[in-house]
């Protein structure tokens, strides 16, 4: 069960629904006050204040009645309990006198009755008093791996799908990052992450297609900025010649500067960066004034385009400033 709201809410930009199966590690918030973190219900109000809320975080139910002795025991219990939990889970009483349908629909034959509802649906609970230790172990139990209220979902959405895209899993992360798009159509680290999940599939025209229909404010923010260069990259390698002729020219005239940036090119393409480095950095070394040191910019922009803890980049900056600074 995903914790993040965005994981299920997915549509436009082609994505479709699976669960992300991510438990949340938001920010924590301050504790609610008490009075929002325990509250009495009535029949009609029972869908909002326990299926609608349990949506947000769980909630206990506790069925119980003005004569029963162990009731009085243990509601207490429960409150000090749920308060001390910060937030992770709410507590709704039920006086089963004045409103027997609920309890009735749920089968409770005897008092005191918690029920636990999560997503909607009651998914665990105990009958009778139980001591304060046992209670705040249910409530552990139920909230195991959730995150109190008050974190930020988007953010918690964004850190999933990075995870996601990190570990080769363009897939999942394209759907938390069209999620996020779904919900916030301007926000430029989810442009851009679904953006790289399209260039890892090789699908570079959707990936200018998204780049295409972002405001400014998105294309201009950092978060676009190696996008953009991978982007322009791929513009320009579509634009190349054959690589068994510029090997041909180069063997020829290991001079030939323009074949040699050429085959970088080619090997940015092919996903070969260690050799797309080598390629522009011999061309630093025999001829810094070829277009207007053209190769050194070119692997400024893969630098950029790979980020700097690729291992590529760091070789590829440390070779650099050997020949720049020996």
């Amino acid at each position: 069960m995903s914790n993040n709201p965005y994981a299920s809410q997915l549509g436009g930009y082609g994505a479709q629904t699976t669960a992300a199966g991510l438990g949340g590690t938001g920010r924590s918030a301050a504790p609610a006050p008490a009075s929002e973190l325990v509250k009495d219900t009535t029949t009609a109000a029972f869908s909002a204040d326990v299926v609608r809320e349990s949506r947000n975080q769980p909630v206990l139910v506790d069925f119980w009645a003005p004569w029963c002795g162990p009731c009085k025991q243990l509601t207490p219990v429960l409150e000090r309990a749920v308060q001390a939990a910060g937030g992770r889970v709410k507590l709704v009483k039920m006086n089963i006198d004045e409103h027997p349908s609920i309890a009735g629909q749920l089968g409770v034959q005897s008092i005191p009755a918690v029920f636990a509802f999560v997503d909607g649906q009651p998914v665990d609970g105990f009958m009778g008093a139980l001591p304060e230790s046992e209670v705040k172990a249910f409530i552990d139990r139920l909230t195991a791996g959730r995150a109190a209220p008050g974190g930020d979902p988007l953010a918690e959405a964004l850190e999933q799908a990075a995870g996601f895209l990190a570990a080769g899993n363009a897939a999942q992360a394209s759907q938390l990052f069209g999620a996020v798009l779904q919900h916030d159509p301007e926000n430029a680290k989810a442009a851009a992450g679904l953006a790289e999940c399209y260039l890892a599939a090789g699908d570079t025209a959707r990936a200018q297609s998204l780049a295409d229909a972002m405001p400014p404010s998105v294309l201009d923010d950092p978060a676009f900025a190696t996008v953009r260069a991978r982007l322009k990259l791929q513009e320009e390698i579509a634009g190349l010649g054959d690589a068994s002729a510029l090997e041909a020219r180069l063997a020829a005239n290991p001079d030939d500067h323009q074949a040699r940036y050429d085959l970088a090119l080619i090997a940015q393409a092919k996903g070969d960066r260690a050799g797309a480095a080598d390629q522009l950095l011999e061309i630093v070394k025999r001829d810094r004034t070829f277009e207007d040191d053209g190769a050194r910019r070119k692997l400024l922009e893969f630098f950029e385009a790979w980020g700097p803890m690729d291992p590529a980049t760091k070789d590829g900056r440390r070779k650099l400033s050997s020949l720049l600074f020996r």
